[in-house]
């Protein structure tokens, strides 16, 4: 027996080219290993645990990823062909069926560092090329054991699809490297999608394995940190045949999410696809994870109605017409070593090859293989996705390899500048230039490693619609890169987009529908933030968005419409002559002003008349003087409130009113003068002249006079808008600078009016023929009465209004000292001339006594 032979049969090595069953091998200088889903489902013989575990028996054949793994072997062809590339170094490979299980993918890992038929753990068996590396696995379980494998030897491996976040810590897996991105970035870009087209109410499932627990805590997190809500989170248990899919159904069913996110595989989630058919659910927008996004599997017509309009992040892809070319050239008879041809001839004509025990019959259900079938009969996909990134994984180890080759002694990465010899060469030689490979594709991209072995995250956006054959495609609507130059990680185009049951428009998934412009979000207690109640925007405050937190105030000058969504500039409010009110109290005025001076006209044409003479005629001039003024001073309160006006018009209108009041009360206690002077031996005879009536009026306007005086040096009037007084409206109005000295003003008014009224009162009774006391009296009260009913009046009012009291009280108190003192003489003057006699006026005086 020769030496060969010897330690095959003691260690069950396989020599170069000699396939293990389950795997597809070609010899060269250097090996690349490699670990693929070719078949999904697995059945187990019935088994107890006091015996040998059975044989692992793989059923359905993964023609997809079976075309995948070609991108390995096309790689290394392609590679052995370029001159440029590891020149006079031929790549070999060897690649493991694992069968979508953690046994097949532990046996395929062991058995290419062994080399042998049979595991032999810490023996190298191989008698042909230095194994460099494993491309593999696709699940990210299977890629932590292999990882933790490799690991203690430093064996690179390089994943073409495990995307568990927890494969970039460096201290656990040493050699890991993977050409797709981490869900780390898959993650935001899902939650940044949801977030893109406004869904806030989303429902999330997931594998109960590594890849989907790590995955679902990831995008819960960050759809929830992007403003969003999970309506649910259910488990898809690849422990059970059904997945729990009937379960899982429900909950959709119930659920008023209509965009659910799920990260999964395709073999997986085709179960929960089929028990979504049978409860004929539809209308869901699903956003898949980059594991079925493209999934061929699921993109058949049965499953239309269900995923037409899902969204999903698909590995980034490129144009391979050299790739889709090779493909079109595969036979079985082209390498007969490749054990899982047939399967895949079966699958893609839907034939049966004969069985040498058996014969087709006419009545055949499934027509036989002839082997004259053509792959350029079937329309080869040119974009390829998975296949490219198996590829690129394939050149990072070719080029790791060539630099190695290229490494000039002494100025080497090892010890005393010492280079890796490439016939000779260990794993971690070739770890170390794998964490340097930097090359770019025949595309033009970048290929890199970055310090935790992930490459650029890229992702297409795609979106899934049917086909002019009833299946559904995966069309390109998107791009999310992290690398990219113009800081535009997301994009989307909306305007391609398909969504399911023929929206036009983007579907709404919301717990609670959007509150409008001019409402604002209210948070419901005990429910998520997403389910709310909108609410009307405060008094004053207004939001010009839908679904907004909260509402903006407007500014000072503005207020918002009746709808509450945008600011209007606020109209201002003031006694103006343009308005209604404000013209009718100026003409009131007018008018009410030529009446003093008529009547003065009437005194003067009748000054020698008794009853002028008797009332002490120039006393009732300047009376009628101060009245025409406080007529006309009303004018000063109606207009826009000017600098001047402010500061003038109620200092105007308190000297002409003491003015007034002090004519009054001097013409009062003249009338008691003048009739107690008539007594025998009176000393009031020397009082009798209008020098003592014009000084007590000076005396009294002068200290009104002083007191405005104070008034406008302490605190003048100003104007001021007021904003407060009424929603909506600015008030123009004049401060008073100092209520305290416009109520003394005021007061002292009532001070005058009240002495004036008391002395009328008491000389009531005096003879007719002398005596004003009861005109007095009754103008006084009158006068008083209005002043006030005039302060509850004046504190209630607003706005213009409060003016508007103002000149009412103004004129009303004016008119009632005009009437009540003036008019009684006047129709004695105008209509009852005689009895503005002197016979008649001594009558009366001695009807009295």
């Amino acid at each position: 027996m020769s030496k060969i032979d010897y330690f095959k049969s003691k260690y069950g090595c396989s020599l170069p080219g000699e396939s293990v069953a389950g795997s597809l091998s070609r010899p060269g200088d250097i090996v690349i290993g490699g670990t693929f889903m070719i078949h999904l489902d697995k059945v187990y013989t019935r088994f107890d645990f006091r015996t040998k575990p059975p044989q692992l028996q793989c059923k359905r054949f993964a023609a997809e990823y079976y075309q995948s793994m070609y991108g390995l072997i096309f790689a290394i062809d392609e590679i052995n062909s370029d001159p440029e590339l590891l020149p006079n170094i031929t790549l070999g490979f060897q690649v493991f069926d694992t069968c979508f299980t953690l046994r097949r993918a532990a046996q395929g890992t062991l058995s290419m560092l062994s080399g042998g038929k049979e595991i032999t753990p810490n023996y190298n068996c191989h008698g042909g090329g230095t194994l460099a590396g494993i491309i593999g696995d696709s699940g990210s379980t299977a890629s932590i054991l292999m990882a933790h494998i490799l690991g203690l030897y430093r064996y690179a491996q390089i994943s073409y699809f495990a995307t568990n976040p927890i494969l970039s810590d460096r201290n656990l897996f040493p050699s890991f490297f993977r050409t797709i991105p981490s869900d780390e970035f898959q993650m935001r870009g899902l939650a940044q999608l949801v977030s893109h087209f406004g869904w806030s109410w989303v429902g999330l499932l997931a594998n109960d394995n590594d890849y989907g627990q790590y995955g679902l805590q990831m995008v819960k997190q960050e759809i929830m940190k992007a403003g969003a809500c999970v309506a649910f989170s259910e488990n898809i248990l690849i422990s059970q045949a059904n997945r729990n899919a009937p379960h899982i159904v429900q909950v959709i069913k119930e659920s008023a999410a209509k965009v659910v996110v799920v990260i999964t595989s395709d073999s997986d989630f085709v179960i929960l696809a089929e028990e979504l058919l049978r409860q004929n659910v539809s209308g869901i927008i699903w956003v898949a994870s980059e594991s079925w996004a493209t999934s061929v599997l699921l993109s058949e017509e049965q499953f239309q109605n269900i995923l037409i309009g899902a969204m999903g992040f698909a590995i980034h892809g490129g144009q391979m017409p050299e790739f889709t070319n090779y493909l079109g050239r595969l036979h079985p008879s082209n390498d007969v070593n490749d054990s899982f041809m047939r399967d895949f001839w079966e699958q893609v004509f839907s034939c049966k090859w004969p069985d040498p025990g058996n014969t087709f019959t006419d009545n055949a259900t499934v027509k036989p293989c002839t082997g004259n079938e053509k792959m350029e009969s079937l329309a080869i996909e040119s974009y390829h996705r998975l296949s490219l990134i198996i590829y690129t994984a394939v050149y990072a180890i070719a080029w790791a390899l060539h630099n190695l080759l290229q490494c000039t002694p002494g100025t080497g990465p090892f010890q005393d500048g010492n280079c890796a010899n490439v016939s000779t060469f260990r794993p971690w030689h070739l770890l170390h230039y794998i964490k340097n490979v930097h090359f770019k594709t025949k595309e033009d991209n970048q290929v890199f490693f970055d310090a935790k072995g992930n490459p650029p995250a890229v992702y297409d956006i795609v979106n899934w619609r049917p086909t002019g054959k009833g299946t559904l495609e995966q069309v390109t609507v998107g791009r999310y890169d992290w690398s990219a130059q113009d800081g535009k990680v997301f994009n989307v185009d909306s305007s391609i987009i398909i969504w399911p049951d023929n929206y036009t428009q983007v579907p709404v998934s919301k717990c609670s529908p959007s509150c409008p412009s001019g409402f604002r979000k209210v948070i419901v207690p005990g429910k998520p933030l997403c389910c709310y109640e909108c609410a009307r925007c405060p008094q004053g405050q207004f939001s010009n968005q839908t679904d907004a937190v909260e509402c903006h105030p407007c500014s000072w000058d503005t207020w918002p419409n009746l709808q509450q969504d945008r600011c209007l500039p606020r109209p201002t409010e003031f006694l103006s002559y343009g308005d209604p009110l404000g013209y009718s109290l100026a003409a009131i005025s007018i008018f009410s002003s030529l009446i003093p001076l008529i009547i003065l006209a009437v005194f003067i044409h009748q000054k020698k008349t008794p009853i002028v003479r008797a009332n002490n005629y120039s006393l009732s001039c300047l009376l009628l003087l101060s009245l025409f003024l406080c007529f006309l001073c009303s004018l000063g309160f109606i207009g826009y409130p000017q600098p001047e006006k402010c500061l003038l018009r109620q200092v105007a209108f308190g000297m002409v009113f003491a003015l007034c009041i002090s004519c009054v009360l001097a013409k009062t206690i003249t009338v008691v003068i003048a009739f107690n002077a008539t007594k025998p031996g009176s000393r009031l005879r020397r009082w009798t002249g209008v020098k003592v009536s014009y000084s007590l009026i000076a005396l009294c306007a002068f200290i009104q006079s002083i007191l405005c005086l104070l008034w406008l040096v302490l605190s003048p009037p100003f104007p001021e808008s007021d904003i407060s007084t009424k929603p909506g409206i600015i008030i123009v109005n004049c401060n008073e600078g100092s209520p305290t000295a416009f109520w003394f003003m005021l007061g002292y008014l009532g001070l005058l009016a009240s002495i004036s009224f008391i002395v009328a009162f008491l000389a009531r009774r005096l003879p007719d023929s002398f005596n004003e006391a009861k005109l007095i009296t009754f103008s006084m009260l009158a006068f008083l009465s209005v002043w006030v009913s005039f302060i509850p009046a004046y504190l209630s009012a607003r706005g213009m209004y409060t003016v508007a009291m103002e000149v009412f009280a103004i004129l009303s108190s004016s008119w009632a000292v005009v009437v009540c003192i003036f008019m009684p003489k006047c129709f004695i003057i105008l209509f009852k001339p005689e009895k503005n006699s002197r016979e008649h006026l001594r009558a009366k005086g001695k009807g009295h006594t």
